[in-house]
């Protein structure tokens, strides 16, 4: 296994630029491959996540953990602010739900849409 093969790597096609991007999260901050071969453009984000690696480990920078393998408890802590809180606790209470359950069915929705 290579070093590089601890971090995930994404190739999606972006309407704003028209072409494909690559990025990989944790290891490339701000950074990312574009082009119109989608094949291509994965080849270089792996060639480029290999390279910063060797550029990191010559420059004595420890290197980011990894996020191909990481694992999620499903549980995450969101300050809301006490209006939106309410708010939220009363659509949920409404709906007979759970904030819980409530808000969990909010951001699925709000994922598929964004898709």
């Amino acid at each position: 296994m290579k070093k590089s093969d601890a971090y995930l790597k994404i190739v999606e096609w972006s309407d704003e630029h028209q072409c494909y991007v690559g990025t990989c999260p944790g290891l490339l901050a701000g950074g990312g491959v574009y082009g119109d071969d989608e094949t291509a453009v994965y080849r270089d984000l792996c060639r480029y996540a290999r390279e910063w690696i060797e550029i990191m480990e010559r420059d004595g920078i420890p290197l980011p953990e990894g996020t191909a393998r990481k694992s999620y408890s499903g549980k995450f802590v969101l300050r809301t602010g006490e209006e939106l809180h309410r708010e939220l606790s009363l659509r949920a209470l409404i709906k007979g739900e759970s904030l819980n359950a409530y808000c969990v069915e909010l951001l699925k929705k709000g994922l598929l849409k964004e898709k």
